[in-house]
């Protein structure tokens, strides 16, 4: 999950690598799409940004290509916000884009990929995880020509699906960096909430069956959950210390999410996890895999202690717990690199000694 908040041009630029960084913007359409559970969709988009260019070595396996992806209601784009891009992709940075190949795809039903909102509302596919994977797959090797991968890292959602990654393409990459994520199913307080989302928007009679025409009241009430879930109550009571403060925040804040969100397109979002559980099979991880998670994090709280469970049976699995400061932004932290820059330093340059990389 993100922060629900509007795209801010400005914010965007600044963020944004130099030109010489060679940043490109395209769609890849793939005819006959079949998903997990039987349905099809004649004609399936999946929208992308890359930063760089492609290295390949004597073998023609391309070498430095890295693929980062969002989480629920997010796209591609919020990886060019300057907590993000510039801390990663500058000259000398981690991820610097003269030397990486960084993919940013928006997964299905997000971004300018396909989604419900797009026209056929709740005639849309029921996707999956599975079928986001997938999508994701194809569009690297069919549209993007990419065979082989540096390195996979996601946040929240995309945390997720670098997990799967993992399992549904073990050799494909050299490195995995699952953030603000567990490699469980869906349950307890997470699934609860999820299911409350969606309730709120399908039990809304404004819904219509997704046929609404204005966004139905349902779906402000799913941002308020959303919010609850993902804020930090450190920083909002730091940052909004007074109760006028406060009102006018979350006034402001569930305006701007109404204005830029369709509820149709946040209802698949969030119904696409409910297949979601690659504890089973983590013994097929192969690659390095380093987990980042905060303490603060009520989306995934260290007090569960899945991680310390279930890492281990990763074959070079480790994770850091990022302690609570003045710097983590509860699940947010996973977007802000400044705090957990210095372990993925550390893992690149374990890739690196490994052999791996460009």
């Amino acid at each position: 999950m993100r922060r629900i908040v509007p795209v801010i041009a400005a914010i965007l630029c600044a963020g944004a690598p130099p030109a010489a960084h060679a940043q490109r913007e395209g769609d890849f359409t793939i005819r006959n799409f079949h998903f997990a559970d039987g349905e099809t969709l004649d004609t399936l988009r999946l929208h992308y940004m890359t930063l760089g260019a492609p290295r390949r070595d004597p073998s023609g396996t391309v070498r430095n290509a890295v693929l980062i992806l969002h989480g629920t209601t997010g796209s591609g784009r919020q990886f060019l916000n300057p907590i993000f891009a510039g801390e990663l992709y500058g000259p000398g940075q981690p991820l610097d884009t003269t030397r990486y190949y960084v993919i940013l795809p928006d997964g299905i039903g997000h971004g300018k990929s396909s989604k419900p909102s797009d026209g056929l509302h709740a005639r849309f596919p029921h996707y999956d995880y599975d079928d986001m994977v997938t999508a994701q797959y194809r569009l690297l090797t069919e549209g993007l020509h990419v065979n082989h991968l540096f390195l996979v890292m996601g946040t929240s959602m995309g945390g997720m699906h670098t997990w799967m990654w993992g399992e549904k393409y073990p050799d494909f990459m050299d490195g995995l960096v699952p953030l603000a994520s567990l490699p469980v199913q869906i349950a307890g307080r997470n699934r609860m909430i999820r299911r409350m989302i969606m309730d709120d928007i399908t039990t809304d009679p404004e819904w219509k069956h997704g046929e609404y025409t204005t966004q139905p009241r349902g779906l402000r009430a799913a941002l308020q959950l959303l919010f609850i879930l993902t804020s930090s109550p450190l920083q909002e009571q730091k940052q909004y210390p007074t109760r006028g403060a406060a009102d006018a925040f979350i006034e402001r804040y569930l305006d701007n999410a109404m204005a830029h969100y369709d509820a149709n397109d946040v209802l698949y979002a969030f119904d696409a996890s409910r297949t979601y559980d690659p504890s089973v099979h983590l013994d097929r991880i192969v690659a390095p895999l380093l987990a980042i998670n905060s303490a603060d994090d009520q989306v995934n709280p260290p007090e569960l202690r899945i991680l310390e469970q279930y890492v281990p049976r990763v074959k070079r699995g480790r994770y850091v717990l990022i302690p609570i400061s003045d710097e983590t932004r509860g699940h947010g932290t996973h977007t802000k690199a400044s705090v957990w820059k210095g372990e993925l330093v550390k893992f690149i340059a374990e890739l690196q000694r490994g052999g791996h990389g460009a």
